[in-house]
């Protein structure tokens, strides 16, 4: 049997996180968290993340920002994000330069999530240098 990927889900909304974390973890391991700091505390010590899911709005700081130093630190990884908002200029742009790989729209539909998941770790991983 595989090993389960392990993915980050960042979002400043508990309800998410137990909803992300109830719908996925008989698939996945998931770790979440309310704080784009902590998330990249998290990041740092945790080696096995492969996939880093983050809300786009947040307190402390937006889901680009954060995907930005986590990137930095973390070029690996395949980083997603999720909005309630329709997609925005500064998405938009991190799909371009390949800073996230895909947003997702909330509310969350977790069979897309999956399948965008499965299908980017089943592709050519040269693509996303994985």
């Amino acid at each position: 049997m595989k090993e389960k990927r392990t993915i980050l889900y960042v979002d400043d909304e508990e309800i998410n996180l137990l909803l992300f974390e109830i719908n996925f973890k008989e698939k996945y391991n998931v770790i979440g968290t309310d704080s784009p700091i902590k998330a990249l505390q998290i990041l740092k010590s945790n080696h096995n993340i492969s996939v880093v899911i983050s809300d786009m709005r947040m307190p402390e700081m937006d889901g680009i920002q954060f995907i930005k130093k986590a990137k930095k630190k973390f070029p690996k990884i395949c980083y997603f994000i999720l909005t309630g908002y329709d997609i925005t200029n500064e998405i938009s742009e991190a799909l371009d330069s390949k800073l996230i790989v895909f947003y997702f729209k909330k509310p969350f539909n977790m069979k897309k999530i999956d399948n965008t998941i499965e299908k980017v770790f089943s592709q050519d991983s040269k693509i996303f240098d994985i």
